[in-house]
């Protein structure tokens, strides 16, 4: 009887651990494909940021272009940006999907008097249902004057 115990008990474990398992791997996972320039000239030059992405339900993007779904904090800055995202995947779906986007940063500027300022971007986002990818860090920015 005791054998039978701890079997039940075994597979519950088991169980319950597959299912945490299961509930992690739903948030997206994002990693930075590349980040050019390096050097920007302030006001003037744009900033190119490719990132791949992997979602296990595909419900990265929101319909309402009211909401957003993608953040950026320059960490020079105290609050990120926040970038929409168009849905990615057809709505109603549970399609794992892949791929890669491009963000563009304009106008980037200096904050203090310096002739130049080294920064870094922290890039996540959140999918539809509220799960949080992990959070990326690009390579250091120089702004010029």
């Amino acid at each position: 009887m005791k054998n039978i115990l701890y079997l039940f008990i075994l597979a519950t474990i088991f169980y319950v651990q597959s299912c945490a398992e299961e509930a992690l791997d739903t948030a997206p996972v994002i990693s930075l494909v590349s980040m050019i320039p390096t050097t920007v000239k302030e006001y003037t030059d744009s900033i190119i940021i490719v990132i791949q992405y992997n979602d296990n339900d595909g419900d990265i993007g929101i319909p309402d272009a009211d909401k957003n779904s993608l953040w950026i904090q320059d960490s020079r800055l105290d609050n990120p940006d926040e970038y929409f995202i168009t849905p990615l995947a057809p709505l109603e779906t549970d399609v794992s999907i892949e791929g890669q986007f491009r963000i563009k940063l304009k106008n980037t500027f200096k904050l203090g008097t310096a002739t130049q300022e080294i920064t870094k971007f922290s890039i996540w986002l959140f999918d539809r249902a509220g799960n949080k990818s992990n959070i990326l860090e690009t390579t250091e920015l120089i702004i010029t004057d």
